[in-house]
């Protein structure tokens, strides 16, 4: 299949984020490293900063959390539906699950997550 094409995700596509909800310390390891691998090329750096500290925020909901983890486990995966190298399209299922996530959790994420999210991207 070719790789371009947007597909359902593969049952270790799902394990690989049900075992990022679980561990949050992996999440919060590996988020920081995708982060850097690709904060040049991706749009949208800011907002996934702003749900990462939402999400290990003592005060979130625990079921905005669980979402917000799986949000971030999606764009930790080292493969997901479309290929993040590729121009354009690489980030737009990450962008799509972000964005659903957001929408979820719009009311928990608070304008300290966003200004701090603010002071790491302008590092």
């Amino acid at each position: 299949m070719d790789e371009t094409i947007a597909r359902p995700l593969t049952r270790e596509e799902m394990r690989a984020i049900r075992r990022a909800v679980r561990d949050e310390e992996s999440v919060t390891r590996r988020f920081w490293k995708a982060l850097r691998r690709v904060a040049a090329n991706t749009p949208f750096a800011e907002d996934l900063v702003a749900v990462y500290f939402c999400a290990i925020d003592p005060a979130t909901p625990r079921r905005v959390k669980l979402t917000l983890l799986g949000a971030l486990g999606y764009f930790i995966l080292p493969t997901d539906a479309v290929a993040d190298f590729l121009p354009l399209l690489g980030f737009t299922d990450d962008m799509a699950v972000l964005a659903a996530a957001i929408a979820m959790a719009a009311g928990a994420i608070t304008d300290d997550h966003r200004r701090r999210a603010r002071e790491i991207i302008s590092q």
